[in-house]
């Protein structure tokens, strides 16, 4: 179902409450993610984004993050499979009280390039803000173009975010 985009200035609150959802996350699935990643726009601060929290958490393998699907599930999370990408398994969470979208979580298995690709995009515009101001620009046309589906949103963006992504990951190389 489709989604409204409305994209919002980013707010320290984002990042405290990305590092609360991650400190839950362990405590709810020992040992199933090696690591959990702040990641997407509402991670670099000064850019706009739509007030939902992305995290991406690194397992082991796709089966520990399924065993871990039941303690998710109790707190909240719903399971979504892969839900169109390849060795993601991939989780949403709505606020109960107004059942908004409030995070998404992207797991995926170590070694993934997923993984890499989400943080040296991350990374990229921490560290660029004449990029992440270009990415602001984009974000708003493409907000102005699909304002009712954030799924043609982000396939909008999707472009402009892989050339950006791939030049930042031949830079680590």
């Amino acid at each position: 179902m489709p989604r409204p985009v409305a994209l919002a200035p980013w707010t320290l609150d984002w990042a405290v409450r990305a590092e609360a959802l991650i400190a839950d996350l362990h405590a709810a699935a020992p040992g199933a993610f090696g690591a959990v990643h702040h990641i997407g726009s509402t991670a670099v601060p000064g850019l706009a984004a739509k007030p939902v929290i992305d995290l991406l958490g690194e397992a082991e393998s796709l089966a520990m993050i399924e065993a871990a699907r039941p303690a998710l599930e109790a707190l909240g999370w719903r399971w979504r499979g892969e839900n169109g990408a390849t060795g993601r398994r991939y989780f949403t969470w709505d606020d109960p009280e107004t059942g908004e979208r409030g995070v998404h979580l992207h797991g995926h298995a170590a070694g993934d390039p997923m993984i890499a690709w989400h943080l040296a995009f991350r990374d990229r515009l921490r560290a660029e803000p004449a990029t992440a101001e270009a990415y602001a620009r984009e974000k708003v046309r493409c907000a102005a173009l699909h304002p009712g589906d954030s799924g043609a949103y982000a396939a909008c963006k999707k472009a402009w975010t892989d050339r950006v992504a791939a030049e930042a990951l031949g830079r680590r190389s």
